[in-house]
């Protein structure tokens, strides 16, 4: 047996703790199942349908006069926001009825109203029925990528690991979009795209750890599936927490100086990366364990020589 000089010898694999993960995910997945189901999702224009406008400014702009005077012009419910710069502005507006000229050249009339010198760079009409394929192809991207992953992690380890994976990055994807539906934040196609790369993050660490775990199962002789996986996941920590470290320090900073118009992606990586690191030590380990994955499960059959013995 090799001499094992982990740095740490957390038991985070344990009876106890494991329950404890395993019921506090339980109640997450719930919770954001039951608010999907009853709250839902404040989707944004990709997916609703609307108008969208980009406007720049000879200075930094007035949010609240902006919001003002579309609201007195009719259009209630309109979303402004600082699009980068602070003298360009993101105007969203909810399905508006009549011809599509005629609601630019209002909204133009609306928007110079107090500032000659705005410059409208961009205007996009959604229609509703364009919002709803577009979250359909979500929705089937999420399922296509976990059915691809489970596919890739069974051929590369078993069908064990593949099937502790595949719990966790759908724990993973469920738990992120129910926090935006539970703290009712936008949901846009930004949001899917960060769903999924959450997904690619927390399959990597899921990966790793997995590929350490393998190792000890053939190298630590003589312990339990408990004991080799304690041993690896705390032989990844410290790349884990450096990791995930890095990673939010950088999302924190797009966060917080990335502007209004990117903040749902970067939450929507800080809440997948916290929940993917989690999963990736307890939901993916533990379903294994829960399988009875063992050494043997990774051992490749030997073929029988007898078979052969009557070919030329």
């Amino acid at each position: 047996m090799r001499l094992i000089k982990e740095k740490t010898n957390i038991d985070f694999l344990g009876s106890t703790r494991r329950k404890f993960a395993l019921a506090l995910s339980a109640v997450l997945v719930i919770a954001s199942l039951v608010s999907l189901a009853t709250r839902g999702l404040e989707f944004g224009i990709d997916f609703t349908g609307g108008i969208l406008l980009e406007v720049g400014y000879g200075e930094s702009a007035d949010l609240v006069k902006i919001r003002g005077d579309l609201t007195s012009a009719g259009y209630a419910g309109a979303q402004v926001q600082r699009f980068g710069a602070e003298e360009v502005v993101l105007v969203r507006l909810p399905p508006q009825e009549g011809d599509v000229d005629q609601i630019r050249a209002r909204l133009q009339q609306v928007l110079h109203a107090g500032d000659q010198s705005i410059v409208l760079r961009r205007v996009e009409f959604v229609s509703p029925q364009v919002g709803s394929e577009l979250a359909e192809s979500g929705a089937l991207a999420l399922v296509f990528a976990l059915m691809l992953i489970f596919i890739y992690v069974m051929i590369r380890f078993q069908w064990k690991f593949s099937a502790g994976a595949v719990t966790a990055l759908a724990h993973d994807a469920i738990v992120t979009v129910g926090f935006f539906s539970i703290f009712g934040l936008p949901f846009d196609l930004t949001v899917v795209a960060a769903v999924l790369a959450v997904i690619g993050y927390s399959l990597n660490d899921t990966v790793v750890a997995f590929d350490r775990i393998r190792e000890n199962f053939f190298s630590l002789r003589g312990m339990t599936a408990t004991e080799s996986m304690n041993i690896s996941i705390n032989e990844m920590l410290a790349r884990t927490i450096i990791t995930g470290v890095t990673t939010l320090l950088v999302l924190a900073a797009l966060l917080f100086l990335g502007g209004e118009s990117i903040a749902p992606f970067s939450i929507a990586l800080i809440v997948g990366i916290v929940v993917g690191t989690y999963s990736s030590i307890y939901t993916a380990s533990a379903t294994a364990l829960a399988l009875n994955v063992n050494a043997q499960d990774l051992i490749e059959p030997i073929k029988d020589a007898s078979l052969h013995d009557d070919l030329p």
